[in-house]
Formats: C-alpha cells, sequence, structure tokens
C-alpha cells in the first residue's frame, strides 16, 4: 500500500530534489506539497497525508509549531522533521512535540527511503 507524503519545505529547489528523490519509488505518493508553515497545516488536514517531510524553518509558522499544532489535530500522521541543522539539534527541538524522526538535509537524503519506511512498520 502506498504512503502519502506532503513534502513541506519553503525552498523550491528543496521540494525538487526531495519529489525527484522519491518519484522512483513505487511506495510513495507524493499527494502534494507546501511552502510555508501556514499552508503546510492547509495542505495536511486537506489532503490527509500519512506523513509529512517538514521543514524547520519555514515563514509564517516554523516547522516545530506546525508539528505541534498537526499531532494535536491529526495524532496518527507521521512527521520526519527535515532540516538544516544536526540531527541532534532537531532531536532536542521536536522531543517535545513528537516528530516521529529527525533527518538533516545534508545527510538525510540517503536516510529518507529507509526513514520513511520504518515508520510504518507495525
Amino acid at each position: 500500500m502506498q504512503k502519502r507524503v506532503l513534502i513541506a519545505d519553503d525552498s523550491s529547489s528543496v521540494r525538487d530534489v526531495i519529489r525527484t528523490f522519491l518519484r522512483d519509488q513505487k511506495e510513495i505518493e507524493i499527494c502534494g506539497e507546501a511552502a510555508d508553515g501556514l499552508e503546510a497545516l492547509e495542505k495536511a488536514q486537506s489532503l490527509k497525508p500519512d506523513l509529512v517531510l517538514l521543514d524547520l524553518v519555514m515563514p509564517e509558522i516554523n516547522g516545530v509549531e506546525v508539528a505541534s499544532i498537526l499531532k494535536q489535530k491529526m495524532p496518527n500522521i507521521r512527521i520526519i522533521l527535515f532540516t538544516m541543522y544536526t540531527e541532534r539539534i532537531g532531536k532536542f527541538l521536536s522531543s517535545a512535540v513528537g516528530v516521529d524522526a529527525v533527518l538533516s538535509k545534508p545527510d538525510g537524503m540517503a536516510n529518507m527511503i529507509e526513514s520513511i519506511n520504518s515508520l510504518f512498520v507495525e
């Protein structure tokens, strides 16, 4: 069964890279993209993705706030915080809001598929 993924990052080039990277994965369907925190909230609620790849630093509302709101409104949604900062800093920031995984942009692309799949192992 395909996992529906929403990509939320304020950089169109980062969204392009992620989309290109995930395009050939049969088990993943990109259901939408968002360029800021408010759009990420709106699209997550309307598209009902299984997972949100969420940038930490975005306009309007940052990724930690978006994650916190989404986890309250959609407790079963999976969230991977995708950040330019090190994973250690991201994990510290995300621990309070229940983010499921943290990937740093410099290292995380290679681990993205593995991280997505690990969140759906029952």
